[in-house]
């Protein structure tokens, strides 16, 4: 007897069939409502009033209680589940469902209830080789989970071989999933082209127009998860969507259609009058249709981008057999190309009439035509279906766009192709739970003026504002997002070179009195205590969101790995704590703290260097000497020296020479003192001296022998008392 018993479908609208067996069950066993059993219906107006829990209470409370897909948390008390409408769930929330408890999974897969294939292609055959793995290695034992596969064939809502019954499935390509058709060969993706499909052929009931049809609708089953009638409606009526197939190189000489290797869906979107645009913002109301230009428009109050044109890929379908060869990027790259302008000739002729004639909106262009009024016969004067790019000339377009639920291979897919997100829903689809995420990619258009180089041209500024908010949205909205996933939205530049980091350092002034706000002497002490292994992490955790946010706006050149980047993100964005990031990131906690005392490391080395250089620069410093070369050689200035030089010798030497400053050492004429010397009888001694009788009077000559005398006395005197000194 199971006590705890979930049941989850899309919707529960999906379980009315379900719970009214339930009922029938308990009359069946004689069971009265409101005495053995109660039914609970939901108070949700989405569901309608819908049956979402029978309480019962007859021999032991048991309980089957409905629950949304993405509500795989709450299976921990779960006995028994079932899961009504799997293949109408994408993959990835089906297998979150599966635990160690008996799984009942049932999906309509053919019929015009039918959701997809994607659930027996992968799922069930993935469960399939895991029981058989199972019962291998665990030979002999019960505890082995074991899978079996039952299938219902017999219509419930026709007899068996009604030909209505085919004739419906052959007009709305129902049974198209269990016809998939085999591809010959895999070309390289280099050598395929792609092809504009003309949809008046398409849909002419011609014998190969219709198998072609049917393989593209048997793509479109096996490789998307929901799918509906709706869909073909849409490939036929809309007049705003247009169809390409890539194929392989066509053998002209075999007589026989081609392999579809992929299918791509486009909406054309956009050309929306300003008045429109300021309208809708003023009403708070976004009209039906142009979902990019209207979400652009309500994200970012702009009312000029709407004016613009754009193509929206709706599906893009690989075959089964060709998934994760290139086949899909291959079809992106020629059709970028193609709206690019790059594969289409333009002659002249086609350039002056696209100037003279007047641009048409599709949706107008449909109004003004009445499907009442067309005379529906069969066409004999029908164009080619399959026309290559080059002979179909291109819609001008300014941007590509897709709107998608996020996860993370469908984003790195188109991020591959330059594709860069500008919207994120906050809550998750119900039925998915997956966020909606809407990307787009700017064309080379002449039309537009773009500032600056950048990458994204015009879509450049409102992609920075789109990574500013959803990094703000991390600790709230985004809480629980995939650090993966929230890595590859960000994209931020984790790798700076020597001279992006001197640039940095050096360009934005005052940038240290700005962090002043922010950070405080106090937290930068508490910063430094931390990184020298001296405090626990909680010590700075109220700085690590102030530091991730500057780092991931790219106001932080440091350089950092991949997993640092991730810590930073789970710590400073998403708030988690370790015990969370063990289990996502699949490390150790010590491992994840050696990386986040690593990163704090090259935030506090970052900061204090911009603070030194912050500090240096107000400081007083002495006047630079500029030292300038000399105009004239080395040589030049010798010689000119040498001659300066010689020219004074010169002036000094005539100044020495002058008669009047030699009159000076002149010696007194007293020759008639000599003759008078020599008549008085004196004689010439040996040694050639004659004695001739001064001029000088005594009081002079004993003026100087006293005065030499004297200074000889004083020395005297001054010896004689200091040897006095020394005896006494």
């Amino acid at each position: 007897m199971y006590s705890n018993i979930f049941v989850t479908a899309p919707s529960p609208e999906n379980l009315k069939t379900l719970f009214e067996f339930i009922c029938k069950g308990f009359d069946a066993l004689e069971y009265k409502e409101h005495i053995d059993y109660d039914i609970v219906k939901s108070a949700n107006p989405e569901f309608k009033k819908a049956t979402v829990r029978i309480n019962i209470y007859k021999q032991h409370r048991q309980t089957i209680q409905y629950i949304q897909p993405h509500e795989h948390q709450k299976l921990s008390q779960v006995e028994l589940l079932v899961v009504d409408e799997a293949a109408a769930i994408p993959l990835p929330v089906v297998k979150s469902l599966l635990g160690p408890y008996l799984v009942f999974l049932s999906s309509t897969v053919n019929g015009y209830e039918g959701t997809g294939r994607s659930l027996s292609l992968k799922l069930l055959q993935q469960l399939e080789d895991q029981s058989h793995m199972t019962a291998k290695n665990v030979e002999g034992s019960i505890s082995g989970r074991l899978f079996k596969k039952i299938e219902l064939s017999e219509s419930i809502r026709y007899a068996s071989g009604d030909p209505i019954e085919s004739w419906l499935n052959a007009l709305l390509c129902l049974d198209v999933a269990n016809s998939i058709p085999s591809i010959s060969r895999l070309p390289p993706p280099s050598e395929c082209d792609l092809y504009y499909v003309n949809r008046d052929t398409l849909f002419s009931y011609h014998k190969d127009s219709e198998l072609f049809l049917q393989r593209m609708m048997a793509l479109y089953v096996a490789s998307h998860y929901k799918n509906s009638p709706n869909d073909l409606q849409l490939m036929a009526d809309a007049p705003a969507h247009h169809l390409f197939v890539l194929l392989g190189p066509v053998d002209e000489s075999k007589n026989k259609l081609p392999d579809i290797l992929c299918v791509i869906q486009v909406s054309l979107e956009g050309q929306i009058s300003r008045k429109s645009a300021i309208k809708s913002l003023s009403d708070g109301h976004q009209p039906f249709g142009d979902q990019i230009p209207w979400k652009f428009c309500e994200q970012f109050r702009d009312t000029v981008f709407p004016s613009l044109s754009g193509a929206r890929v709706v599906r893009i379908a690989t075959h089964p057999s060709a998934m994760r060869l290139g086949y899909a990027s291959a079809a992106m790259e020629l059709l970028t190309r193609y709206y690019e302008g790059q594969l289409t000739p333009i002659s002249e002729v086609d350039f002056e009439n696209n100037e003279d004639s007047p641009q048409i909106r599709v949706t107008e262009a449909a109004e003004q035509v009445s499907l009442l009024e067309e005379n529906i016969k069969p066409r004999t004067d029908l164009p080619h279906l399959l026309v290559h790019l080059r002979e179909r000339r291109a819609e001008k377009l300014h941007y590509l766009g897709v709107s998608f639920g996020l996860t993370l291979d469908l984003f790195r897919f188109w991020r591959k192709h330059k594709f860069a997100p500008f919207y994120i829903g906050q809550i998750p689809s119900t039925v998915t739970g997956e966020h909606t995420c809407m990307v787009l990619k700017p064309l080379n258009s002449e039309e537009i003026e773009v500032n600056g180089s950048d990458d994204w041209g015009f879509f450049g500024p409102f992609y920075q504002d789109f990574k500013l908010r959803f990094a703000r949205l991390l600790e709230s909205s985004f809480r629980t997002m995939e650090y993966k996933l929230a890595m590859s939205v960000l994209d931020p530049k984790i790798n700076y070179a020597d001279t992006d980091a001197g640039t940095a350092l050096s360009t934005p002034e005052g940038f240290w009195r700005s962090l002043k706000f922010d950070l405080s002497p106090y937290d930068m002490e508490r910063l430094k205590v931390y990184t020298e292994n001296l405090a626990d992490f909680h010590l700075i955790l109220d700085i690590v969101p102030i530091l991730a946010r500057l780092y991931f706006q790219g106001k932080l050149p440091i350089t950092m790995s991949y997993v640092q980047a991730s810590v930073l993100l789970c710590i400073g964005l998403q708030h988690q704590n370790i015990t969370y990031m063990e289990d996502q990131m699949k490390l150790e906690r010590t491992q994840i703290l050696s990386l986040f005392i690593k990163v704090m490391k090259k935030f506090h080395k970052y900061l204090y260097g911009i603070a030194t250089n912050e500090i240096e620069s107000t400081l007083p410093r002495l006047k630079e000497r500029t030292l300038e070369p000399h105009s004239i050689s080395v040589e030049d200035d010798l010689n000119e020296a040498a001659k300066q030089v010689e020219d004074g010798m010169k002036t000094k030497m005539e100044g020495m020479l002058n008669p009047e400053l030699l009159q000076q050492y002149a010696i007194v004429d007293r020759e008639g003192d000599f003759e008078n010397a020599l008549r008085s009888g004196g004689k010439i001694t040996s040694g050639g001296l004659i004695s001739v009788k001064s001029s000088k009077t005594k009081v002079e000559k004993h003026g100087k022998h006293d005065g030499h005398k004297s200074g000889k006395k004083r020395k005297g005197d001054n010896s004689s008392k200091s040897n006095k000194k020394s005896k006494s």
